[in-house]
């Protein structure tokens, strides 16, 4: 049995839907990509992660793909929204990771620089400080 955890309908539905619906803000998106992914992504790679996640969560939850995002008059709007969604189909989910295959593992450096060969990628490498040298 694969092990779940719980996350918002709204970090759900922000990643099948692609827009951002979830109370957590990008925490939300962070917590639940990594969580599928098994990774610790950085920003410039969450749309990909997403867009790997995104078939996975709706295989999970079909129900899920009847949610239309309609277009929203402020963000007051937004909430009462996902309001009614959460009264309509529950206000958390359990969620499996992906399984590995399904999940490209690319480092973050080398990932920027197939977004933006063109860019200058600077890595600077932050020595250990002495509370980490002493307990790492």
């Amino acid at each position: 049995m694969t092990e779940t955890r719980d996350f918002h309908l709204g970090d759900i539905l922000t990643i099948i839907t692609e827009c951002l619906v979830t109370p957590n803000g990008v925490d939300g998106i962070y917590q639940i990509l990594n969580w599928m992914t098994g990774d610790n992504l950085f920003t410039h790679q969450l749309p990909r992660a997403a867009r790997e996640c995104a078939p996975d969560l709706l295989r999970q939850h079909p129900d899920l793909a009847a949610i239309t995002v309609p277009a929203f008059d402020g963000e007051a709007a937004v909430w009462a929204w996902l309001e009614k969604q959460v009264r309509r189909y529950g206000e958390r989910r359990p969620i499996a990771p992906l399984a590995p295959l399904d999940h490209a593992r690319i480092d973050p450096l080398d990932e920027l620089r197939m977004l933006a060969p063109d860019a200058r990628v600077v890595a600077v490498e932050v020595p250990p400080t002495t509370e980490e040298t002493n307990h790492g």
